[in-house]
């Protein structure tokens, strides 16, 4: 637990000093920049930082250290902990960007219980009484901030394995950063794909295209990457990253799909986002198969008309909860979580890893799959 919390502070303050040193270089170019700090620093102050653990725990997990060493506290800490930092953070940066893209692309008003990226660029047209339209003028600004962070995060990430003492464990844990970059963009465009198109598709199709989406867009990126790349920076063997592979996936698919859940049915007080608002979205998820495939005909075509519909009321909202909930969907979800999860740990169980990594992953695979924001 010391280590999880010490490296959380290292990855924070190795964020606030890169973008302290790229302040000035942004508005010596033109103090109109300065937003592009200010709302950088506030998206990348707290959060959950799992992307961050599951990388060093993927190092850690297959460093070879003495049992019971702690890189953290040590006074003579390993050489190649300050790359596996500086990556970590590169992945809370990547995160970042991602986030930012997301909330454009879904026209979520919200991220962490504050207005997201394009809504406060387009509170800032507004105040400033400019020409044109504040919403095109929001979109097209937190557009480019999402493009600079993923520049920044590769910058961030250069700089970890350019200081790392082994040039092959630099170029694999590169190899492995540039994979889920791929994989999250395709993910992304799948989802929208989904959203827009999904009656295009024969309706057998729907669960699995929806789980194609949680592999691509969340689970490999939030969990599997970060833990290949960890590994990969400690110059891990090919059986040891398959293992954190075979954990990675299907915890990072329970990771989503408790997302999801929250989606539909979090409390906005702690989720930060409005109740239902995934409905709102138009997410087609693995959820809203499920309740699509057990609800009767006439549900069915009130959830079709009502899913992606961004004026949906409470009243509305809390009729589809109901439908959700009447269809046995969260329970199916609950119990494929709970095979995922178990899934999980048993790729582990009898892993090369450290002891005290396994360990530290099946608390954060605990952690990660029963949270309620």
């Amino acid at each position: 637990m010391a280590e999880s919390t010490r490296l959380v502070d290292l990855v924070q303050a190795d964020i606030d000093r890169f973008l302290d040193e790229r302040e000035p270089m942004l508005t010596g170019i033109a103090p109109d920049l300065a937003p592009f700090i200010d709302f950088s620093r506030e998206f990348l102050r707290g959060g959950k930082r799992f992307r961050a653990l599951f990388c060093y725990w993927g190092w850690q997990a297959t460093s070879g250290h003495a049992p019971g060493f702690d890189p953290m506290l040590s006074e003579t800490a390993p050489s190649d902990l300050a790359s596996v930092v500086l990556a970590a953070s590169a992945l809370e940066v990547f995160h970042a960007a991602a986030l930012v893209h997301d909330d454009i692309m879904d026209n979520s008003d919200t991220r962490r219980g504050r207005p997201s990226a394009h809504k406060r660029f387009e509170s800032m047209h507004a105040e400033g009484h400019w020409i044109g339209s504040a919403s095109t003028f929001g979109g097209s600004a937190a557009l480019l901030l999402g493009d600079l962070l993923l520049s920044w995060s590769d910058e961030l990430f250069e700089s970890g394995t350019s200081c790392l003492p082994s040039r092959t464990a630099a170029i694999a844990a590169r190899a492995e950063f540039n994979r889920m970059r791929t994989d999250v963009t395709a993910g992304q465009f799948l989802d929208i794909l989904d959203e827009r198109a999904w009656q295009s598709f024969p309706e057998p199709d729907l669960l699995g295209r929806a789980h194609r989406v949680i592999v691509y867009k969340s689970a490999k990126y939030s969990i599997e990457a970060p833990l290949a790349i960890g590994a990969a920076l400690a110059g891990a063997s090919a059986e040891q990253i398959s293992a954190l592979r075979h954990f990675g996936l299907p915890l990072g698919i329970a990771y989503q799909l408790r997302d999801d859940l929250l989606g539909v049915f979090g409390d906005p007080d702690i989720t930060g986002k409005p109740a239902g608002d995934d409905l709102r979205e138009g997410k087609r998820t693995v959820l809203i198969a499920l309740a699509r495939a057990a609800m009767p005909a006439s549900s069915r075509r009130t959830l079709d008309e009502l899913l992606g519909d961004e004026d949906l009321g409470e009243q509305q909202v809390r009729m589809l909860q109901a439908s959700i909930r009447d269809s046995g969907a969260v329970e199916k979800v609950e119990r494929i979580i709970a095979h995922n999860v178990t899934l999980a740990l048993s790729a582990i169980t009898d892993a090369p890893i450290s002891a005290a990594a396994r360990a530290q992953l099946e608390s954060l695979a605990d952690t990660a799959t029963r949270r309620i924001a």
